[in-house]
């Protein structure tokens, strides 16, 4: 079963930045067009970035022009970098593939202070 383990979360103020990391188990990258998903206390987990097998990134408006998704398929790693971060952006973030198919890791919490 592929693991997904993401890091890199913690507490920001707004304005400030953040770079996470996912690391993945097996190489999938090949096969799967990967995300990045945020879940807000109280809310459903959203999509906030993707990226497809051919690297054409997509973002909802929300965080375009803020964040940034990467992926190195050497390591099976995937990032997100985060710029201008805002008190909405508070959540805890999780990696998976475009149309989620394997068990949600744990999460890295993000926490932005205004």
């Amino acid at each position: 079963q592929v693991q997904l383990q993401e890091s890199g979360g913690g507490l920001v103020q707004s304005g400030g930045s953040l770079r996470l990391t996912c690391t993945v188990s097996e190489s999938i990258f090949d096969t799967f067009p990967m995300g990045w998903y945020c879940q807000a206390p109280g809310q459903q987990r959203e999509l906030v970035a993707c990226i497809s097998l051919g690297s054409i990134t997509n973002y909802p408006d929300s965080v375009k022009g803020r964040f940034t998704i990467s992926r190195e398929n050497v390591n099976n790693t995937l990032h997100l970098q985060m710029n201008d971060l805002k008190p909405e952006d508070t959540a805890v973030y999780y990696c998976n593939t475009g149309h989620p198919v394997f068990t949600w890791g744990q999460g890295t919490q993000v926490t932005v202070s205004s």
